[in-house]
């Protein structure tokens, strides 16, 4: 588990990610309940047709989604998912970011979630956030990025 001030340090973070106009327009779950990570789990493996865990056993799930009213919502909330990435990473915790909370909230598993949290509105599902500690170590040095990464133009 990740301790209590850590985590709030990356949920943190994913509130000062930048936003369309300032809208702020995502709203992160912070899924810490071992019942509902599971629950929420069980929808996402039955998405992608697979009967492993897609959350590697994380035992935390930040869930990012984004108000579809918003016209940059998949920006704003792509950018809190990388804000969290980046401050888990700076913490020392792992994360990985999972996909098929679109189709997790466009169920009514995922409305009914929402409904119980309080959470009105036209909501998207943009990733899940996965965090944990590794379980094996994480490599000294990231791949090497591709040779045409970066075009100057003078």
């Amino acid at each position: 588990m990740i301790p209590s001030d850590i985590l709030e340090k990356i949920l943190r973070a994913g509130t000062f990610a930048a936003s369309g106009r300032n809208r702020q327009s995502p709203v992160i779950i912070a899924v810490t309940n071992k019942k509902l990570r599971d629950e929420i789990s069980l929808w996402n493996r039955k998405i992608m047709g697979t009967d492993s865990d897609p959350f590697y056993n994380a035992p935390v799930i930040l869930i990012v989604l984004a108000d579809k009213n918003v016209p940059t919502y998949l920006y704003d909330g792509s950018l809190v998912m990388a804000n969290l990435m980046l401050a888990a990473h700076s913490c020392g915790v792992a994360s990985c970011w999972i996909h098929r909370a679109k189709e997790e909230f466009d169920s009514d598993e995922g409305k009914l979630l929402l409904k119980k949290l309080g959470i009105s509105g036209e909501y998207e599902g943009i990733g899940h956030c996965a965090l944990g500690y590794s379980a094996v170590p994480l490599p000294e040095e990231a791949p090497p990025r591709k040779k045409d990464y970066i075009y100057y133009v003078d």
